[in-house]
Order: C-alpha cells, then structure tokens, then sequence
C-alpha cells in the first residue's frame, strides 16, 4: 500500500535533543509538510476542524514528535506481559478501534523519540522477573510498523530485542512495509502478528490499512526472514454471511502460505468484537454512517480491567464464534497454536 505521508509535523522542544528526533526533523524538511515548533501540551490547538469528523480526520493526518518519559508498563495479558510504546495511534482509520476513548478528541499520532530511556525501562522489567523470559507487546497503542518508513524506530527496537537473553518483542500490525526488517539480526527474539479478518470486515471498518493479500505477502516475507509469526483474528464479527466469509478467509490464507508454511506450528490469537458506551458515542460522531453492529439489547456486558463494562456477544453466541473459528482454523492448518480466544 501507499506509505502514508502527514500533512503537518508537530516538533516538542525536547524531541529535538534526541538524534531521532533531529533525523526525522532533517526526513521532513525535505517533503512537502507543515513543520511547527510547540510543546506537546499545546499540539492539539495546531489541528484545526470544528465538527467531530473533521477534527478526527485532521488529527489522523497530524503527527507529534516528543519523549515517553513513562517508567511503570502496563500488563497486557493474555498477549504478553506488559506493553511498551515507540509510538501512539496510527494513520489507520479502523471504526471499531479500541483506542476511541483513550487518546482524547484529537487522536494524532505520536512518536516517541527517547528510544534508549523506554529501552532502560524494559532491561529493568527483565531484571525483576529474575531470570525469566519476559514478553513485551510494542503495539498496544499504535502501529509503528505504518511509521517504520519515517521513524526506523521498530528496526532499532528489534535490534534491541535481539541482544536480550530473556526478552521476547511481540508486534501486531495491519501494514505491509516490511522490506527493511527483513535482513535485521532478529535472533527470533521478535514474534509477528499480522492482524487479518474477513473481507466485509476489512473493506467496512479497517480504512487506510493494507489490503488482505498486501497482509498476508508482508507475513510471508517474515516467514522467510525467519521470524516467528503468526495471526491475530479480530475484532470477529456476526453479519450476515459472516461463516461464509470466514471461510473464505481461511481458504485463502491456506492457498497463499503454501505447503510448507501451511504445515508450521502457526499461532492464532481470537478475539471478538466488543465496544464500551463511550466508545459507541465517539463512533458515531466520527462515523456518522458507520455499518458497525453495536445494538446493546443483542449484547451482553463484560467487566473490563481497564474499569469499564463492554458489550460482548452473548455466552451462547460467543462460543459458537469460538468453536466455528476454531474448526475453520484446524481444518486447514492441523499444527495451528490456537492461544486464546475472548
């Protein structure tokens, strides 16, 4: 797919005292962008728009350069065990997106420049877990594979990875640029998820991400670099004709992986398709015409850890989500690690 390229870079004083920060000032300077000095505590009033689209749209074509000066991770169970993050927010437009009601009412994207401070962060973690491996997910928050053509902040951060004796990187992404990872010393220390559903679901809801076949060529370009791979199935939807679809999307990925890929322990991780009441506001608004199912009367409700409710299928609906996904995926790939599904 098209590289994305924003229309305006914000630049917070502190980013400019780090070498990535100066590198990826010089990278703009030479393209056709706006370029504002502020702090990162006035970048918003930088965005401009007045109705809630155009503020989001807007936000999703604006970038902040600054530091993550977090020491504390947050656990990310049941994918890892904590979450770190290079950057925040992606150019992706996925209506469904969990990250709706977290990143305020202009979701730009962020990049955080300090790389050797969250790098310290993540040495002291392993440290604690004495002698244990420990697994940190780097996509939590945003995807920093769609930024890796500006930042080469995943390179660095797999490099990193890769000198680890008990640490373990896992990145989930919807992008394909995968070309200048591929001849990285990984050591298999870097475990990819590439994120794939049916095609009504990627064609309605996942805008400006890669195209299914662009996702599952990127994953097959990993393979054969030798990093350990896998898939993450979500968020999985009831529609009509949705086992059909899901059908298909199997089938195809079985076609496109070949024999011997196909005969590989692949790990798949499931999840459904859920939404808080906040969440559902903010689609909307953003979404005037959204084709997302979030009608609470078919949904029942879920604790989440992050102190909220969320609307979930009900008990019988979801395990028979569960148990069709799970049959889909063993039919065609018999080794398959299926790690969770919720």
């Amino acid at each position: 797919m098209k590289l994305f390229m924003p229309q305006r870079v914000i630049f917070d004083t502190s980013s400019l005292e780090y070498p990535l920060g100066k590198e990826i000032y010089l990278f703009f300077k030479e393209k056709n962008v706006e370029i504002v000095n502020a702090t990162a505590r006035n970048a918003a009033r930088f965005i401009p728009g007045i109705t809630h689209s155009e503020k989001y749209a807007n936000s999703k074509r604006t970038m902040l350069i600054t530091t993550n000066k977090i020491n504390k991770l947050d656990v990310c169970k049941p994918s890892a065990d904590y979450q770190f993050s290079i950057v925040g927010n992606c150019p992706g437009n996925c209506e469904y997106c969990y990250l709706q009601t977290t990143q305020g009412a202009k979701p730009y994207i962020k990049v955080f420049v300090n790389l050797d401070d969250i790098f310290n962060v993540i040495k002291d973690y392993i440290k604690q877990n004495e002698g244990k491996i420990t697994t940190f997910e780097v996509a939590s928050l945003g995807d920093p594979l769609a930024l890796e053509h500006i930042t080469g902040s995943l390179a660095k951060t797999i490099d990193f990875f890769s000198g680890l004796e008990n640490g373990r990187l896992r990145i989930v992404t919807k992008y394909d640029n995968v070309d200048s990872l591929l001849k990285l010393n990984h050591n298999k220390n870097a475990e990819f998820r590439i994120s794939i559903n049916s095609n009504y679901v990627i064609e309605n809801f996942e805008h400006n991400t890669a195209k299914l076949d662009e996702r599952i060529e990127a994953i097959i370009k990993l393979a054969n670099a030798g990093y350990p791979i896998g898939f993450l199935v979500a968020p999985i939807m009831q529609y009509e004709n949705w086992k059909e679809e899901y059908g298909i999307l199997f089938q195809k990925l079985e076609k496109n992986l070949g024999i011997h890929l196909s005969k590989e322990k692949l790990v798949f991780e499931l999840i459904q398709h859920r939404f808080t009441a906040v969440a559902k506001e903010l689609i909307l608004q953003r979404f005037p015409k959204t084709k997302l199912d979030m009608d609470e009367e078919n949904r029942t409700l879920k604790w989440g850890r992050f102190g909220r409710y969320k609307y979930v299928y009900p008990k019988e609906e979801a395990e028979e989500i569960k148990q069709y996904m799970f049959s889909l995926i063993l039919e065609r790939f018999p080794n398959a690690d299926i790690k969770y599904f919720t």
